[in-house]
């Protein structure tokens, strides 16, 4: 009898840790199963590029089934507060510096200090570890950053005359004046995208008044009111005034102004080299790119370089596939692959340098830059003076008479949220 009892008894114990196990097996299995990733994008050939790098994931990873979701950058900047405060995917991709550090100051990033020292990001990504860390956390995984600087055709600074690309601002003038007798637009910009208008604003400030001072600015140490950030302003002016940009600009967005460099109705644009990837073949081989002019020879020479980077959410599900993917993506051949996709630089040192004509030139600029890297006005800055900042700025673009008062204004909204 009593054996009988011990041979139920150890039945049902077997019963129990089969079916514990297996509650285990099922549990690991719905854990480990989906790796929820959020991409923003601009055009098509970006989303190709992330889509092949995933792909490439897959491969690696079979045991992981990756969810990506792509969304227009536009739309995915209003929506991003959103998934992290509520419902966040396991990874999304983002931008470095303030932009981060917003987020990471929330609480709502994971910290990633254990993944730099893991995977020796620490040498890989030694440049854009500053920009990358916040109260002295890394809470980002970078990816690649590029250039800004301008835009241009050949083919039409040939046909107005002009003998060179201009490097200081008298010749960028000259140039601007040869176009227009020319019949053509010097320089397009999509005013309707604000900070478009703010590549403007970083770089006259960063030849005006250098990166020390800008960067004061961006941190709210500054008046509006200052009279060094009203020459940044009176110098945008004149080009308004001299009929440099085209005309109802504030009407176009990235998509709907390129076209004019590429009908050849506008011979300029000061932009990132990410936009490279949505040049048509027949354009492509008349673009050429060069350095922001020098308004002041006594001013070092900054320039705007941001840094786009990878995040784990706080509230992320699937931490742990999250830092493999992560982890896979900071490889050399992954990041000089989205680089060349993204018409960027690869962010990792260990990455071959570009191939591309205009990626190289952007390299030489960053690489040989003595004045130091900015992000870029709204990533240096805190959201909500980036965004009244930028408002101004559209503003000023509509009507330049206010000039005084658009600045007034500006000064109490910094006084508002800096309170200094």
């Amino acid at each position: 009898m009593t054996s009988t009892k011990s041979a139920v008894r150890k039945g049902l114990i077997g019963i129990a840790l089969a079916a514990a196990g297996l509650t285990t097996v099922v549990g690991n299995i719905a854990q480990a199963g989906t790796l929820a990733v959020n991409i923003a994008f601009k055009g098509a050939s970006q989303r190709a590029v992330w889509q092949s790098a995933i792909d490439d994931f897959r491969k690696a990873h079979p045991d992981v089934d990756v969810k990506v979701s792509f969304i227009d950058e536009e739309a995915y900047k209003v929506q991003l507060p959103g998934w992290l405060s509520t419902v966040a995917p396991d990874v999304v991709n983002w931008h470095d510096g303030e932009r981060m550090a917003y987020y990471a100051r929330r609480g709502l990033l994971e910290d990633l200090t254990n993944d730099w020292n893991r995977n020796n990001w620490n040498s890989m990504y030694a440049s854009t570890k500053e920009a990358s860390s916040y109260n002295g956390k890394q809470y980002a995984a970078p990816t690649v950053y590029y250039s800004w600087g301008m835009f241009y055709r050949k083919d039409l600074f040939q046909k107005a005359g002009i003998a060179g690309e201009p490097k200081t601002w008298d010749e960028f003038l000259d140039a601007c004046k040869k176009l227009k007798a020319a019949g053509i637009t010097p320089v397009a910009v999509a005013g309707r995208d604000a900070w478009t208008l703010a590549g403007w604003f970083d770089y006259l400030d960063l030849r005006i008044n250098g990166n020390a001072f800008h960067q004061k600015l961006m941190a709210g140490d500054v008046a509006y009111t200052d009279p060094r950030v009203k020459k940044v302003y009176t110098t945008w002016k004149q080009l308004l005034d001299d009929k440099v940009f085209i005309d109802n600009s504030l009407s176009y967005d990235l998509d709907a102004a390129q076209p004019f460099l590429f009908q050849g109705k506008a011979a300029m644009m000061l932009m990132g080299t990410f936009i490279t990837g949505g040049f048509p073949p027949d354009v492509k081989s008349k673009m050429g790119y060069f350095q922001f002019p020098i308004i002041d020879a006594k001013v070092p020479t900054a320039e705007d370089g941001p840094v786009e980077s990878l995040h784990i959410p706080a509230k992320a599900k699937n931490k742990a596939d999250a830092h493999t993917f992560l982890a896979f993506m900071e490889t050399p051949d992954i990041s000089s692959k989205l680089a060349q996709g993204l018409g960027s630089l690869p962010a990792n040192s260990k990455s071959p340098e570009p191939e591309d004509p205009i990626s190289k030139i952007g390299f030489q600029i960053l690489s040989n830059t003595k004045g130091g890297i900015a992000q870029f006005y709204d990533r240096d800055m805190t959201k909500e003076m980036a965004d009244e900042g930028m408002k101004g700025m559209q503003q000023f673009v509509s009507d330049p008479t206010k000039l005084d008062e658009i600045l007034a204004q500006l000064e109490q909204t910094r006084k508002r949220i800096y309170k200094k």
